[in-house]
């Protein structure tokens, strides 16, 4: 396939996987089939030895998730909340960390533990399994968060500022941190079993970039998370 053609494909790609998952209907079969999409155009990059690309790649994967699972989950809330994973989870807590300002979003003492966990258990599972069981993960958790923007605005005034709001700055860096680990971390194993050169020292600025992505998430959603809350409310028009 013609490099310019593979944003394209990952596209089209991604949002067949949420039919399939539609259809099937089984929620832990829904991430794999997300990963699908993207991750042999994924290892094609890291083959030919470009990472750069292969996090584009896998970038533009994450974007088609997250508007794909919001769409889906604003024109079908009920359907949706059963489909994914910890969806309905996720919404009631945000939900009413919406109304009250009482919840783990708003508690740094409680939201940083959960960021570190994940970042490791993702991490660890990205050189463990070459990215094949970390990016499930992560499209478990990007899908819970959009179930709960897509619900957010379906109940919402007005419901694409209230969606666009609800994507905060800091998720969105915290989900380009995790895919980008999740690319450079999978390379020393695909590169064993698949034959390719790759090192995991020259990679050394994508790990840092990344690493400073979950710093930054965390200081800005401890700076920011009460206004934004706000802004959040007067779109929903709660």
């Amino acid at each position: 396939m013609h490099p310019a053609l593979v944003p394209a494909a990952i596209v089209g790609a991604t949002a067949l996987s949420y039919l399939l998952a539609v259809a099937i209907g089984l929620p832990i079969v829904v991430p794999f089939l997300n990963v699908a999409a993207g991750f042999p155009f994924m290892v094609d990059s890291l083959r030919r030895g470009r990472v750069g690309e292969a996090i584009g790649r896998m970038l533009v994967w994450a974007a088609a998730m997250g508007v794909c699972a919001t769409v889906l989950s604003y024109l079908d809330t009920a359907d949706a909340g059963r489909l994914f994973l910890n969806g309905e989870t996720y919404r009631r807590e945000m939900f009413e960390y919406l109304r009250t300002g009482v919840g783990p979003e708003g508690d740094v003492q409680r939201f940083v533990p959960v960021h570190l966990a994940h970042a490791g258990a993702f991490s660890a599972l990205a050189i463990a399994t070459g990215s094949v069981l970390a990016m499930p993960l992560g499209a478990a958790l990007m899908n819970y968060m959009a179930y709960y923007v897509g619900a957010l605005g379906a109940g919402s005034a007005s419901p694409w500022l209230a969606m666009a709001l609800a994507w905060v700055p800091w998720s969105l860096i915290r989900i380009a941190s995790f895919v980008t680990l999740g690319v450079v971390l999978a390379g020393p194993l695909l590169a064993r079993l698949l034959h390719f050169d790759y090192t995991l020292r020259a990679q050394a600025r994508w790990i840092a970039a990344a690493g400073a992505g979950l710093i930054i998430d965390i200081a800005l959603k401890w700076a920011l998370a009460p206004a934004w809350r706000e802004m959040i409310r007067n779109a929903a028009g709660w």
